[in-house]
């Protein structure tokens, strides 16, 4: 993105209109989560329909669709399904995750969910799907290094998948963290003021003010609280304002 952006009209405050573009980019990715998140609520629903537990080989009925949203959003990486520990009936653990390579080519992720060798057998922990799990809502996790997928600096964009009302694990998405940047910085370095974007947690998700780098955490009020509401306000002499729709807080030295 090369250009600067366009200005605010002059009866919309330029933080709220920024926050506004922010949530538009990534409302995109969204939708893609939302996509995948449908089709595995019907795919599971369905095996409860027939009195059985799914199966990982079930799953497979998801590709077609994930090739769908990595060919066809810029911003997304990489995206699928991590089942919830002891959803599936033939193994304990699964993701059924497919990436796009830098050659453009869609591959699925082969990693090693052996509890007894593999570091990245409990993913229970990671943002992506504790935050999810834990509120019921969608969230963006990092940036972080993603050594489970990638290897690259991303954002990790998930919600629940709930059957029966009950989590089942969570639709995500990966976004590489200079993408994303590349398209929400130029709107950041055009408000009068420092102004960096955090995540529910404060984390840092990309920055136009040297004081608060990406990745770094942000101490303020409970962010997660803030986007609740999905009101603007104030702490400690920062303006906050919730991005539309999207759980990112723009912050305003």
């Amino acid at each position: 993105m090369g250009c600067s952006p366009p200005l605010a009209t002059l009866d919309t405050d330029p933080a709220t209109w920024v926050a506004a573009q922010v949530g538009g980019a990534l409302e995109a990715v969204f939708a893609a989560v939302a996509a995948i998140r449908a089709e595995t609520e019907d795919l599971l629903r369905r095996a409860a329909g027939e009195e059985r537990r799914p199966a990982s080989a079930d799953l497979a009925a998801l590709r077609p669709g994930l090739h769908r949203q990595l060919t066809g959003e810029d911003l997304v990486s990489g995206a699928g399904f991590v089942a919830a520990p002891g959803l599936l009936g033939d193994v304990p653990a699964w993701l059924e995750w497919w990436q796009s390579g830098a050659d453009g080519v869609v591959r699925p992720l082969q990693l090693d969910l052996d509890s007894g060798q593999s570091a990245y057998a409990d993913y229970t922990h990671w943002d992506w799907f504790a935050l999810p799990r834990a509120t019921g809502r969608r969230a963006v996790a990092g940036p972080y290094v993603d050594y489970l997928c990638s290897d690259e600096y991303s954002l990790t964009l998930s919600e629940p998948v709930l059957v029966q009302g009950r989590f089942a694990g969570v639709a995500a998405a990966d976004v590489y963290l200079r993408h994303f940047e590349a398209a929400v910085l130029p709107l950041l370095r055009s408000l009068p003021r420092p102004a960096h974007l955090v995540n529910a947690r404060g984390r840092v998700a990309a920055s136009a003010d040297p004081a608060h780098l990406a990745g770094s955490l942000t101490r303020g009020p409970r962010f997660g609280d803030l986007l609740g509401t999905a009101r603007p306000g104030t702490h400690d002499g920062l303006g906050l304002v919730p991005c539309a729709g999207v759980p990112l807080v723009l912050v305003l030295a």
